[in-house]
């Protein structure tokens, strides 16, 4: 294109001193003509010559781009935008073996709620975590929430690794240490260690990434506190289209909640999950999910409220189903968030549980079928102001033991929870939040809590996902 543009300006150039010599009186054009021409001639000469030794540089950079097998790169975009490969090691600040990121995130809180003995969700087997979300909601006044330290590197040009402790007091707890494939190609990527389980769309973020105080009661009813996690081996696969589409797997010694712990070969749970996803203009973005997760479990120590006999404690052996289908819409003018955004996000699950129970003097099959979902909205309206609405409501539907099920009556409860917050941010760094509850997840309680919350992030930290 550009030969072709000096070419046309040259032609119309020359073409001028041409007509001139014909005229009357033109002959003195002919010199000023030929030197116009051999400056033509040298001014391409050296513009070709300029152009032949950028090709070679760019053959000599592409040859070298070849031969090295660096670690992939991939530029986090701020705007929403379709989603990506999630959890792709791209996603990072460009840390090394010899340079990691370390962060360190600091939370806590100030809680008012009403003091219930025996917090629970009524209707629901509790999942029985040492720090589950029952016994920390417990806690009223002031309370230091989990300090989460984050250490994550990449080790080499083919795998990247990354583990998160959580401090609280005198325990100490390994949320995640996994290591990741960085150079598959081909869309493929594998992971291996102990991970958040990518079921659903809230299960794979932290705490101090949720856009309200504490989980919505689905996941706290599903998994516990800190949601799904494995032990084992996931692989993912990203389609080559337009469309975002991106298959998983997951296989795992299935130790946590619906689970338990079984010194087992082989793997006690299996995953599966498939999200798609696009742009809607350039304002908007979407992902959708459907995820499946099957467990068994081995005398699993539950418990739940019976109409006659009060808290009962019993022992669950057999198989765990899950279903979750979730939803997330994003907005921002333009797709720049930085003065407005709003996001849209809502979850579906379906629970199966079937086996023998062990309650008192009980002894017998057992089945359950229950479900629930949640719809949260979050409105950035300025720079650093957020606000947000929250509905959660489940169901905790048929449930049977043995042939006999009257002797134990189990409560019957439809849980349910209207949460409303805003928060500012000075920076990503730190965050202030205020949260207002309506906490009907008890039969016969009706809780009014107010939280407010500090969330400060140190050191690297790298982006979030979609």
């Amino acid at each position: 294109m550009q030969s072709r543009i000096l070419a046309a300006v040259v032609a119309c150039a020359l073409a001028w001193p041409a007509s001139a010599a014909e005229e009357p009186g033109g002959t003195g054009l002919a010199d000023e003509l030929a030197a116009l021409r051999e400056q033509v001639a040298q001014m391409r000469a050296a513009y070709e010559a300029r152009i032949e030794a950028l090709e070679e540089r760019l053959d000599a950079a592409q040859r070298r781009a070849a031969d090295e097998q660096a670690a992939p790169a991939q530029v986090s975009r701020a705007a929403p935008s379709a989603p990506q490969a999630v959890d792709d090691p791209a996603a990072r600040s460009g840390a090394t073996a010899f340079n990691p990121e370390v962060s360190l995130i600091l939370q806590g809180a100030y809680k008012s709620r009403k003091e219930v003995e025996e917090r629970h969700i009524g209707g629901f087997v509790g999942a029985d975590h040492h720090h589950d979300g029952i016994e920390s909601d417990n806690k009223r006044g002031f309370a230091l929430d989990h300090t989460e330290l984050v250490l994550a590197a990449n080790i080499d040009p083919n795998f990247r690794g990354q583990a998160t402790l959580a401090l609280l007091d005198d325990e100490v707890e390994l949320e995640e240490a996994w290591f990741q494939t960085t150079a598959l190609g081909h869309g493929l990527g594998l992971k291996a260690g102990r991970f958040l389980s990518g079921i659903g769309y809230l299960n794979g973020q932290h705490a101090h990434e949720w856009d309200f105080y504490e989980q919505p009661l689905m996941y706290k009813a599903l998994f516990g506190e800190h949601g799904y996690t494995q032990d084992g081996v996931q692989a993912k696969w990203v389609a080559p289209l337009d469309t975002f589409v991106e298959l998983g797997a997951e296989a795992g010694r299935g130790q946590n909640f619906p689970g338990d712990e079984r010194n087992v070969d082989g793997f006690n749970s299996v995953t599966l999950f498939a999200h798609t996803g696009g742009d809607i203009g350039v304002s908007g973005s979407w992902r959708a999910g459907l995820s499946w997760l099957q467990t068994r479990a081995d005398a699993r120590e539950s418990h739940f409220e019976s109409e006659t006999l009060g808290e009962v404690h019993g022992a669950f052996s057999g198989r765990s189903r899950v279903w979750i289908a979730d939803f997330v819409y994003k907005w921002a003018p333009d797709g720049n968030p930085a003065q407005r955004n709003f996001k849209l996000q809502a979850e579906y699950f379906h629970r199966r549980e079937s086996g023998h129970l062990t309650v008192e003097d009980n002894n017998g099959p057992w089945r359950t079928r229950q479900h629930g979902y949640y719809i949260a909205g979050v409105y950035q309206f300025v720079p650093g102001w957020r606000a947000g609405l929250r509905y959660d409501r489940l169901s905790s539907g048929h449930q049977s033991l043995g042939d006999n099920p009257a002797e134990i009556e189990i409560v019957s409860w439809q849980p349910r929870r209207l949460s409303a917050m805003v928060d500012y941010s000075w920076s990503e760094f730190s965050r202030l939040r205020l949260q207002w509850s309506r906490d009907r997840a008890m039969p016969g309680v009706r809780d009014n809590q107010v939280t407010l919350q500090y969330v400060m992030s140190l050191g690297s930290h790298g982006a979030h996902k979609f």
